[in-house]
């Protein structure tokens, strides 16, 4: 099976920047986005063959997600089921016989740290609640974490040691989760290989490959075995992430 994970940075945009035709060529058994910044009725995509889930946030034009899949789940869930985290349409769940699908747009630390203390707590429940998954299946989690975890995860470790996304707190939660029992699949796969999935849209940061890994694909360790390939997708344009990916036997 392959899934497909993309943070599109506003899907109407996206629309016009040849998403439709990656998504065919593609051929995912599931599609994942993030930062839709839309409601579901707002863009006319109705891929042949699929089934679609959309979780928008309450605040028009910001955060969401949204999963495509060719397979009909037993059930889907929005959210983590804590209120405080549910406002912003970050979480989408997807339950099948043998696995659950979690597709997240994790919230930004902001400059200078300004909502860290939210991420913090956010990542302490969202942590459980995948928790909660692994004890009755396995666990897909996909999406833009924000979180370089490992130096070889971005280009400049050094002069973004306190940056959001890379700041010692976020990188010690993401830790915390594999730890948990998770493994990041294409660390594990490609412990030596630098390869980055978003770019600031300023300096010409793509052109010049000045980037960070944040985008990930991670799974319960006792699947990881079944993982025969971790990708990004880096040569795709059309947002300031590129797709990241997987094949993995279920």
């Amino acid at each position: 099976m392959k899934f497909i994970s993309w943070n599109v940075n506003g899907f109407r945009a996206v629309l016009n920047k040849g998403f439709e035709e990656f998504f065919k060529e593609s051929d995912a058994d599931f599609f994942c986005l993030q930062e839709t910044k839309m409601q579901p009725d707002q863009a006319e995509f109705k891929p042949d063959g699929y089934f679609q889930y959309w979780n928008s946030a309450e605040k028009k034009g910001y955060s969401g997600t949204a999963i495509f899949t060719k397979h009909k789940p037993l059930s889907v869930s929005y959210g983590i089921g804590i209120a405080e985290h549910d406002t912003e349409g970050r979480a989408i769940t997807l339950e099948y016989d043998n696995f659950y699908l979690l597709c997240v747009y994790t919230p930004n630390a902001q400059r200078e740290l300004a909502r860290l203390d939210y991420r913090m707590s956010w990542e302490d429940a969202l942590r459980e609640y995948i928790k909660s998954l692994d004890s009755k299946k396995p666990v897909i989690y996909c999406g833009d974490l924000n979180v370089a975890h490992e130096e070889i995860d971005l280009k400049n470790p050094k002069t973004n040691h306190f940056s959001a996304g890379f700041s010692d707190e976020e990188r010690g939660k993401f830790t915390e989760l594999l730890n948990s029992g998770f493994c990041d699949t294409f660390r594990t796969l490609y412990p030596e290989e630098v390869k980055y999935s978003w770019w600031s849209y300023m300096f010409k940061a793509r052109e010049k490959n000045v980037g960070w890994r944040i985008d990930y694909f991670v799974v319960s360790q006792r699947i990881m075995n079944r993982v025969r390939d971790s990708f990004i997708l880096n040569e795709i344009q059309g947002s300031d992430h590129c797709p990241v990916g997987i094949e993995i036997e279920l």
